[in-house]
């Protein structure tokens, strides 16, 4: 074999494994998943009545672990959370939120993407659309975008969200560039962090989730704030 042929056959081994390790990150988080339970509860919250003046609570399992019109007495509270959703999740039900044509929408969604290594540029476009949508679609209703809750690795239990809290720093950063966009952003994030910069054990039953209390202190930032007047 001459050395002009040892050459080809080389650099064709060099292409192929850029190619591939290329590909394997493009393919490396999947944009179809959807909980188990989704079909059943979005054909829930389409059976369900429209009503004036609602405020809706859209997210994953953050949200959904709440009553909000209990905690926040607010009969007018929707809770439209679904455990694992993703943004491209919410997306796909958008529609059924924006017909409601509701009073606020407060939206926390993300982790669950960045746990399935779903690249941050990506997670930010779907934001831009989710306000997008929403706002060419329901022209009078307030929009609210949360950053997103620190977590903490000590509980050792979703360990696909852990180790990645430069994501939720880079995220989060931007959330708080959509009030240029005259998008209401409430700064959950430090109301959570312990001396560590981890989500305080004390609110959190598994370093992800959140007890009773952390929904006080959630309660808290948005009646201090005044986002539910």
């Amino acid at each position: 074999m001459t050395i002009k042929n040892k050459l080809f056959i080389l650099l064709s081994l060099i292409s192929l494994l850029w190619f591939s390790e290329v590909n394997a990150q493009t393919n490396s988080y999947d944009s179809t998943y959807r909980p188990g339970k989704y079909k059943e509860l979005v054909q829930k919250f389409n059976s369900e009545p429209i009503t004036k003046k609602d405020y809706i609570f859209l997210g994953n399992s953050i949200t959904a672990g709440a009553d909000w019109s209990k905690l926040l007495n607010l009969p007018q509270a929707k809770n439209r959370g679904i455990s694992g959703d993703i943004t491209f999740g919410v997306l796909e039900r958008l529609q059924e939120v924006i017909d409601r044509k509701p009073a606020k929408v407060f939206v926390l969604i993300g982790i669950n993407d960045i746990s399935r290594n779903i690249p941050d540029s990506l997670i930010l476009k779907n934001y831009k659309t989710i306000i997008g949508r929403i706002r060419k679609g329901s022209k009078r209703t307030r929009i609210y975008f949360y950053t997103l809750l620190p977590v903490n690795a000590s509980f050792e239990k979703f360990k696909n969200h852990y180790g990645k809290d430069e994501h939720i720093l880079y995220l989060n950063d931007e959330i708080r560039k959509f009030t240029a966009k005259k998008v209401e952003v409430i700064d959950l994030y430090p109301h959570f962090l312990d001396g560590d910069k981890k989500l305080r054990a004390e609110l959190t039953k598994d370093g992800l989730h959140l007890i009773p209390a952390g929904y006080e202190v959630w309660k808290d930032v948005l009646e201090k704030g005044g986002y539910l007047k």
